[in-house]
């Protein structure tokens, strides 16, 4: 895990904290502030779910340039080869 990585889920669960607590010293009734929390929470977790996707989407790509570079490297060492012979 990359330090940009931890610090951002770091930033994530911090907020998650104030929130709760946030939530849970307000002055409300405990119903309402259990309802809050249950949506907080489920929106805190379509917004990881969505990040995580995301994550798993760009290193799709990182791996196919990968795939591209190591290819076009593998084709161009041939060449090379080839006109050394």
């Amino acid at each position: 895990m990359t330090n940009k990585n931890k610090v951002l889920l770091g930033i994530l669960g911090a907020a998650a904290a104030g929130v709760a607590i946030g939530l849970l010293i307000a002055p409300e009734k405990g119903k309402d502030i259990r309802k809050k929390i249950k949506q907080t929470a489920g929106d805190w977790a379509d917004t990881v779910s969505h990040l995580f996707h995301r994550g798993e989407r760009e290193l799709e790509n990182v791996k196919d340039k990968a795939r591209s570079a190591k290819s076009a490297a593998e084709d161009k060492v041939n060449r090379i080869k080839e006109s050394l012979s």
